[in-house]
């Protein structure tokens, strides 16, 4: 099983079949902290649901197309982050994370990302990675901006929440 240890405090884990329901129950205790960027978190009313999605994450993993882990802080599981869309033609792949309500402020979420973008850039040999953040969304910004990322532009109406359309920002990075 694919772990990485970001530094004492926090541990990446793959998710397996047996994260099913503490990854439900993540969701359902920040479902209306999650709700506000993620717009998948209506759909998600029950543990068999992830069940029926990590096979999907593994058999990704497994052809070294994605990355799906749980952040585990202290030992318990506080969020996930993802290295989605990889194209090893142009090896370059995008970042996708969230983080429980009472996780936040304690800087695990910028050692994280760190910690995946040194897997991504001299593990997997990928030259660029970007992460997408609603212009509004400042909390999630604040991670590529503090980490170095590049603010290349905005994709106007780039996501769909609810019903209503929001600006993206686009921040990328290049392993050089």
């Amino acid at each position: 099983m694919f772990t990485l240890k970001v530094d004492n405090q926090i541990e990446l884990q793959l998710f397996q079949q047996h994260h099913a329901l503490k990854l439900y129950q993540l969701v359902e205790e920040n479902r209306e902290h999650l709700r506000e960027w993620m717009p998948w978190v209506d759909s998600m009313n029950s543990p068999y649901q992830f069940e029926s999605i990590i096979p999907i994450w593994l058999s990704q993993f497994a052809e070294n197309n994605g990355l799906n882990v749980g952040i585990l802080y202290n030992g318990e599981l506080v969020g996930s982050i993802g290295l989605h869309q990889i194209d090893w033609h142009n090896r370059m792949a995008n970042i996708g994370y969230y983080l429980s309500k009472n996780a936040e402020g304690h800087g695990i979420m910028t050692r994280t990302v760190q910690s995946l973008l040194n897997y991504t850039f001299f593990t997997l040999g990928l030259n660029r990675v970007e992460i997408r953040c609603g212009v509004k969304n400042k909390k999630s910004r604040a991670i590529p901006e503090r980490l170095g990322f590049v603010k290349e532009g905005i994709i106007r109406d780039g996501e769909q929440l609810y019903g209503n359309f929001h600006d993206l920002f686009v921040y990328g990075m290049l392993a050089s």
